[in-house]
């Protein structure tokens, strides 16, 4: 066996190794990953307030950190008074909008041959006995379901703690992380190894910058789109929407719930329930497509060079081997990838043109 051929079968092993431990480690490797992305994420802004501002490195970090904490938090505020000001309100009124939408899909459903069983009345009875029940026993099944959940909530909180912390400790020594990342890389392979990181950092900053044009395009839209149908919350849960879509699937579904759950309550004791639903089903249609065939593929695959196709090839792929996760990172992966593909290319063409 050649030294070469050697050598690339020892560095296989290790990356596959690595990958083992990564894989096995997974729960104890998560929170620094993201703090990781996170502190990738924050570094050009952590650069530039200390060069426009010659303000130490350290403050503009805590700045930095504290300015991101404060949009997630204005995030999750624009959802906190709607469910504060709607569930009690949905309690109050969801027995009377059950009856009503019974009373008047049943008889539809018989004319079309279609009969309804005897227990869905008796189930509705339940829930409406349940909704009836007075505060102490929902704020039992909530302490409740709180201890079930213990474990997950423990884990959110250790997210929340451990990654802003681990994360400003990266971006504090994030030049000398660099610099021994690169010492590791033998001095012959040192050129192109750099080179490789330059243009992953461009296709990346690319997709951030991408991602945030998609963002604003949907919060317009489905807050236009809400508003056009009468909403009165159409601003804060069309903004929630669109914000939240960088979490695929997951955002748009939050942003579907709120959005029904608005108008049930806003049009359902009117008797205009179809109508809500036929709104909230339209404009979440029509973004939804917007967002899947047009936004996504255009202005963030050609971003990074990605064909449409390839672009939502790889959130498929990537959501079905490692889930929310690999859905989460499909396009920046991608990118990476992308890179590796078009060197590995390009050294393969060259051999062949020495070799030839």
């Amino acid at each position: 066996m050649s030294p070469a051929r050697q050598q690339a079968l020892t560095w296989l092993g290790l990356a596959l190794g690595l990958g083992l431990l990564i894989w096995l480690l997974a729960p104890v490797v998560a929170p620094f990953a993201g703090a990781w992305v996170l502190a990738y994420a924050l570094e050009p802004a952590v650069r530039r307030l200390t060069q426009s501002t010659r303000m130490p490195r350290v403050l503009a970090i805590v700045v930095v950190l504290l300015g991101a904490l404060l949009l997630v938090l204005a995030a999750l505020l624009l959802v906190a008074p709607i469910l504060w000001q709607q569930l009690p309100l949905l309690r109050d009124q969801l027995p009377d909008l059950l009856t009503r939408l019974y009373d008047t899909v049943a008889p539809r459903l018989e004319q079309l041959g279609v009969r309804i069983p005897h227990d869905f009345a008796d189930f509705r009875a339940l829930v409406i006995k349940a909704l009836g029940t007075n505060s102490q026993s929902w704020i039992a099944s909530v302490l409740n379901s709180a201890r079930i959940g213990g474990s997950v909530a423990l884990t959110t909180l250790g997210w929340m703690t451990l990654v802003p912390i681990a994360a400003f400790y990266l971006l504090l020594d994030w030049d000398s992380i660099v610099a021994r990342m690169a010492r590791l890389v033998p001095p012959r392979l040192l050129p192109g190894f750099s080179g490789f990181l330059q243009e992953c950092d461009h296709l990346l900053g690319q997709y951030l910058r991408g991602q945030l044009l998609v963002m604003l395009i949907l919060a317009v839209l489905y807050s236009v789109g809400l508003a056009l149908f009468g909403f009165d919350l159409a601003v804060p849960v069309g903004v929630f929407t669109g914000l939240a879509v960088f979490i695929p699937y997951v955002g748009f579904g939050l942003g579907l719930v709120l959005a029904l759950l608005a108008g049930v309550l806003q049009f359902g004791p009117h008797g205009q329930l179809i109508y809500a639903l036929t709104g909230v089903a339209v404009v979440y249609g029509l973004g939804q497509i917007v967002e899947s065939f047009f936004l996504t593929p255009f202005l963030v695959g050609d971003r990074i060079g990605l064909h449409p196709i390839a672009v939502i090839f790889a959130l498929l792929a990537f959501g079905q081997l490692f889930g929310f996760v690999g859905v989460l990172l499909a396009l920046p992966l991608s990118a990476v990838s992308l890179v590796a593909l078009r060197r590995l290319v390009a050294v393969y063409q060259l051999s062949r043109l020495y070799t030839g």
